[in-house]
Formats: structure tokens, C-alpha cells, sequence
């Protein structure tokens, strides 16, 4: 039989025209590496299968090359894209992970977390907690070790990472002004997490850099049965357009309001948040807020790379999300000549 030798950092700085210096900083998410260069490294990794030795690498460097990850409600759509998204940028880059869940029915609180995985000799740690009271209890967890909390509001204790919540919400918002709205509902989502209150706060924004007055809020659970029971008795009255925090509970909104006979756009305009894979062939198709997730999983690595090499002041850093215009959103009704 014939064995194939597995490709060495060495075979690919050869085959890729660079040192093996270069390589490595490559695989390890250096900002000073010209985009030419790592784009070439990166063509050849994938080419050749490459994958770094954990057990080589650490005895190089005598690094564990290890992150450990906190993700809390593991469950919804957003930690969950988020923690993906994260995996594949430190699979990439050479990185193991190790993580550690905390979802509500369980008992093990997100600071036991903590403690759990520096206790496993991780580098750094992501947190992954889109609820106060997550971080709340983290606060009180000194673990030493560099950390990211992905998270869209600064924060003075850790660096943090996010996608502009708010800047995305008031983008959604002045979608539906400029289509001459006037009268806009907000379906936000659980109060407790912090991309709730940025959307929510992002929704009265745009109301009041446009001068209108905002229109009732309702706070859900992020669920399609909480958007469908909200369509079912929604009193429609004078509004003519909803911006809901999530995709979930717009696609449940648009069944509640379809059992009364309401028509979407026609009756009432709905935006959502997130663009989920499938919200293109909802009926009618969704226009939503599109996040980056591989953009932020990226930019997470490169934070905590830098974090373990040379830990400053924390610092925050956003990314800009998207407005996808679909089918579900339109001129208001008395616009168009009535319902």
C-alpha cells in the first residue's frame, strides 16, 4: 500500500511562492499580510488539504492554539450563525475549539462556563451571549484570559464584536418612510437580549429623524406562533406597515394575518430581520435585514488572534448589515387609492 504524506506548512509556502513564516501568519489571521498574498496562501490550503498539526504547533510555539467558546441560547438563529460562522474562521486559521453551551432548560449557568473551559487551558475566549443577564453573570467570572463578546453595543470590560443592530433596524425602518409609511408597528423581540433593544431602538430612530410619531410595540419570543398568535388579534387600525425583530416571527405574522383575510403587501407591509435562508420563498418573499455572519466570524478570530498576542484596551468594532427588498413591503394602502 502506498501511504501519502501529509502536506507540511512547508510544502505549502513552497508551492505558494512565500516563506513558511508567511504561512503561518496567515493561518494565524495577521492584519499585515497583503490580501494578494493571503488570498494565494489560502487558494493553496485548500488545494492541498492542508491541515496544521495541533500537537506540532504546540510544541513550536507551546501554544494550546485552543478557543473556548460560551454560547448562550445555542438554539436560536443568531448564536447559532454566529458560532458556525466562527468555527469554520478558526478551522481555517489553524485554531481548535471547545465550547460550552448554555440553553435555558439547563443548569449550568454561562460563569461555570467560564471556569470550565480556562480550566481546559484555552488561549482566549468567544461569548457568544445575546442576553443581559448572561453577561451579567460573566462579569463576575474573572478568568484572566483574553476576551471577545460578540455583541453590537460597546462594552468597557472585554472587546466586542458585532453586526450594527440598530444601524440595521433604522435602514429597515427608513425603507418602508421612504415608501411613504407613516405608520409603522414594531413586533420586537424578548426584551432581555441586547439585539432586541438595538432593533427597538434603531425603530424609534428612524421614526423620529423622520418626525413620526411611533406606532404600538409588542414583545415576542422570537417564535413564528408568538408572530402568528400577534397577526390573529393585531387591531390593525391606522397602521399600514410592521417591522418585526426577527424573520421568524414575521413569517408567523404573515399566516396570522393571511386567516383574516388580510393580503401582504396589499393590506399591510411587513420587513423582518436576519435573512434566513428560506425567507425568499415565503409568501409573499421577505424583505429583511441580511447579517454577515462568515464576515463576523472573521473579524471575531482576527480580534482574539490579537487579543492573545498583545491584550490592550478593549475595543469595539461593527459591521454594517444590509437591507434585502423582496416582496413583502410596498406603498401603503392610501397611497395606492385605499384598501
Amino acid at each position: 500500500m502506498i501511504h501519502r504524506q501529509r502536506p507540511s506548512i512547508y510544502d505549502v509556502a513552497r508551492q505558494a511562492g512565500v516563506s513558511h513564516m508567511t504561512v503561518s501568519r496567515v493561518l494565524n489571521g495577521h492584519a499585515n499580510i497583503r490580501d494578494a498574498t493571503r488570498a494565494r496562501v489560502l487558494q493553496v490550503i485548500d488545494e492541498m488539504n492542508y491541515t496544521p498539526s495541533p500537537i506540532a504547533r504546540a510544541l513550536a510555539t507551546r501554544r494550546a492554539h485552543r478557543i473556548g467558546v460560551l454560547v448562550d441560547a445555542p438554539d436560536q438563529y443568531g448564536p447559532n450563525s454566529t458560532l458556525q460562522a466562527f468555527e469554520s474562521a478558526a478551522r481555517v486559521a489553524g485554531y481548535a475549539i471547545s465550547t460550552f453551551s448554555v440553553a435555558d432548560d439547563e443548569g449550568s449557568p454561562i460563569d461555570s462556563g467560564a471556569s470550565e473551559l480556562a480550566n481546559q487551558g484555552v488561549e482566549a475566549l468567544c461569548v457568544i451571549a445575546p442576553r443581559a443577564k448572561s453577561l451579567d453573570l460573566l462579569r463576575r467570572q474573572a478568568t484572566g484570559l483574553p476576551t471577545v463578546v460578540i455583541k453590537s453595543e460597546r462594552d468597557e470590560q472585554w472587546h466586542t464584536i458585532g453586526v450594527d443592530q440598530r444601524a440595521g433596524a433604522v435602514k429597515a425602518v427608513t425603507h418602508l418612510i421612504e415608501r411613504g409609511h407613516t405608520s409603522i408597528a414594531h413586533l420586537a423581540g424578548p426584551l432581555d437580549w441586547f439585539d432586541s433593544r438595538e432593533r427597538a431602538e434603531g425603530w424609534r430612530q428612524a421614526l423620529k429623524d423622520h418626525g413620526i410619531r411611533p406606532g404600538a410595540m409588542v414583545s415576542g419570543d422570537w417564535t413564528s406562533d408568538f408572530g402568528y398568535e400577534f397577526g390573529r388579534r393585531f387591531d390593525i387600525g391606522e397602521t399600514t406597515a410592521v417591522f418585526a425583530s426577527n424573520d421568524q416571527m414575521a413569517l408567523g405574522l404573515i399566516h396570522g394575518l393571511s386567516e383574516r383575510g388580510l393580503r401582504v403587501p396589499h393590506d399591510l407591509s411587513i420587513v423582518g430581520f436576519d435573512d434566513l435562508p428560506d425567507t425568499r420563498h415565503f409568501l409573499p418573499p421577505l424583505t429583511t435585514v441580511r447579517q454577515d455572519f462568515a464576515a463576523l466570524g472573521d473579524l471575531a478570530l482576527q480580534r482574539i488572534v490579537s487579543a492573545i498576542e498583545h491584550d490592550g484596551a478593549p475595543q469595539h468594532h461593527t459591521i454594517e448589515p444590509l437591507v434585502v427588498v423582496r416582496m413583502s413591503s410596498s406603498s401603503p394602502p392610501t397611497v395606492r387609492g385605499g384598501r
